[in-house]
């Protein structure tokens, strides 16, 4: 199944170098060209981003992420106005939410295509416009369209996968990767707001 990743949780797992973490959760990763472009842009602002894209190169390098291409597609385009209600091209120029915009643009056109597909947003707008998507797929998808099905993720989420793959192996490391991922994105809530210690799976 495609999983395709948004520059918040990709920024906060790289530059934390947990990448191998968010990797052997959730499987090789695609990204859209305005997701690499913010990463490498928030990279060059914030130093706490700064190791993010030289991992960032290698994972495309070794084939652990691939690139999507942003060009103006009848597909793309298509997608891009039934979340957005405006053109491709005209929608590109607005930067505000546009690398989120682009990951479930991408995620449905996979899912018209018949694929299910995965996406990763932590952001609470990307979230709300995945679902809205997922909800409008599975209502034609129930219709008789031969749709994929689009499924949302987040950090705790891939966190939680983590543990059951012996990745995180006990409370204590939990939360230092959660805090380490914590310092990198003001908007993940403090752990224990979360279930992440919660019992099970520890």
């Amino acid at each position: 199944m495609p999983v395709i990743i948004d520059a918040g949780p990709a920024l906060n797992f790289l530059a934390t170098r947990n990448e191998n973490i968010l990797l052997r959760s959730v499987g090789r990763l695609s990204a859209p060209e305005t997701v690499q472009t913010e990463l490498h842009d928030k990279a060059g602002r914030d130093a706490r981003f700064a190791p993010a894209p030289a991992v960032w190169t290698r994972l495309v390098q070794h084939k652990y992420v691939s690139v999507l291409f942003d060009d103006e597609t009848p597909e793309l385009d298509a997608a891009v106005q039934q979340i957005s209600h405006q053109p491709l091209g005209i929608r590109r120029s607005q930067a505000k939410d546009l690398g989120e915009l682009m990951v479930i643009a991408h995620a449905v056109t996979i899912a018209e295509q018949g694929t299910d597909v995965t996406v990763i947003i932590d952001d609470r707008n990307g979230v709300d416009m995945a679902a809205a998507q997922a909800r409008r797929l599975n209502r034609l998808k129930v219709q008789g369209k031969p749709y994929g099905a689009l499924t949302l993720t987040d950090t705790p989420h891939i966190l939680k996968s983590a543990v059951g793959l012996s990745l995180i192996a006990d409370k204590p490391h939990m939360r230092k990767v959660y805090e380490a991922l914590r310092r990198c994105d003001d908007g993940l809530v403090h752990i224990t707001q979360t279930d992440l210690l919660d019992s099970p799976p520890w």
